[in-house]
């Protein structure tokens, strides 16, 4: 089965707000095994809504239209799908009776303009709402069942939920997708796809297929079978080849970000972990006590972002700080061995750089150090990225995490 998706909403196409709906779909629409080929957003203007529900159901089994339900001027997916459906709109008493004794149970005058909510394409029939006051509908445009349902994420997923996704699972039969996220660290892009390229094109299921951001690179797997635990079953083999071939840059799966897996590590082992800080400005410290129960192993960071205060707290020397200079191997390593002392932790990280624009402390913008300090153990990694402000400051955190796992682990540290 194909789908299309049409987001109603001036406020999606001028930025206002995301358009999270579609995404939340399209993952419960993948869970059935429900392919979704396009993403639709369309200002609210009915013509141009008329145009994307038609070309939508020109393409697709089912369309799912969100947004435009409501009261209000603005509000015209009803009337714009009745037009795409050739279809003429009704006004069933008993949607209006249900409408009036919502705000009569409420203690509030229902407003006339409300009543418009009320209508429905014939042939075509509605979706009772429980949350809020706009009923879904479904029609036919063609060879292709519409849905439309509120854009209001709450409303949306109640008639999702209890509604659509029923009809839908009953219509595609026993049909399960199943998707695995491998998180990978420490590999660009372009070499993973050089490493898998046998396996991206040797199958449509399982699939590989790739993102990258935040300094890391997600690669899917995905299988389709009748069953999830069948998907599961196809989709292992493939699983392993990508594991034997990116080997220790993997470092998580779905879900875990860095911190997590760090987190996990530490508490295994029953370690504890405490940082140094002065490009991140306390950002380190902050993702790693956004998990939950980092309190058991995470001690605290120290934000010494001027030289006086990696002097002061942390002891860095003052011919380090005069000679090499704040953003230097030598700064990170002491700053790193101060931290350990400080918090009396088993392992220290390490953080200074020059996030620019500028320049700092004599080294070039995007220059970063990151320092490890454990027993037996002293290592420091340098690296350079030539990005924002921004950019460098959450990658220089990401590497500095991934120093940590692979010293957990007995990994190779680079640098």
């Amino acid at each position: 089965m194909r789908a299309e998706l049409v987001a109603v909403g001036t406020e999606l196409l001028i930025g206002q707000i995301a358009n999270t709906n579609a995404r939340w779909i399209s993952e419960r629409l993948a869970e059935l095994g429900i392919d979704v080929l396009h993403h639709q957003v369309v200002g609210d203007n009915a013509d141009r809504i008329v145009s994307s529900i038609r070309l939508a159901a020109s393409r697709s089994d089912v369309v799912i239209v969100t947004g435009g339900l409501g009261p209000t001027q603005d509000d015209i997916t009803r009337p714009a799908l009745a037009e795409a459906a050739g279809v003429a709109l009704v006004r069933p008493p008993e949607i209006e009776d249900e409408l009036r004794d919502r705000f009569r149970v409420r203690g509030r005058e229902m407003p006339e303009s409300n009543l418009a909510q009320a209508d429905v394409p014939e042939p075509g029939r509605y979706i009772r709402p429980e949350r809020g006051t706009a009923p879904g509908l479904v029609v036919s445009v063609g060879e292709a069942t519409v849905y439309a349902v509120p854009g209001v994420p709450s409303e949306m997923r109640e008639m999702m939920e209890v509604t659509v996704l029923p009809e839908l699972s009953e219509r595609v039969g026993p049909s399960a997708l199943v998707s695995r996220t491998l998180r990978c660290y420490g590999l660009a892009e372009s070499r993973i796809a050089e490493l898998l390229d046998d396996l991206f094109h040797a199958s449509a299921n399982p699939s590989v297929a790739y993102l990258a951001g935040g300094g890391e690179v997600h690669v899917r797997l995905t299988a389709k079978a009748g069953t999830r635990e069948e998907a599961a079953v196809v989709l292992g083999p493939l699983e392993e080849r990508v594991r034997e071939r990116l080997g220790d840059h993997v470092y998580g799966t779905d879900g875990d970000a860095m911190e997590v897996v760090v987190g996990r590590l530490l508490t295994d082992r029953a370690l504890t972990l405490a940082c140094a800080e002065s490009l991140t400005g306390g950002g380190l410290g902050e993702r790693i006590t956004a998990v939950a129960g980092a309190s058991s192993y995470f001690l605290g960071s120290a934000v010494t972002y001027a030289p006086a205060a990696k002097r002061s707290i942390l002891h860095v020397s003052a011919q380090t700080l005069e000679g090499p200079g704040p953003v230097s191997r030598e700064c990170a390593a002491e700053m790193a061995a101060g931290a350990r002392r400080l918090f009396g932790a088993d392992v220290a990280l390490a953080l200074t750089g020059a996030a620019g624009p500028e320049a700092h402390g004599g080294a070039e913008p995007g220059q970063v150090w990151i320092a490890l300090n454990a027993d037996g153990i002293e290592h420091q990694d340098g690296f350079r990225w030539p990005f924002d402000r921004e950019l460098i400051r959450r990658f220089a955190e990401l590497a500095a995490l991934d120093v940590v796992r692979r010293h957990l682990l007995g990994l190779s540290l680079r640098g």
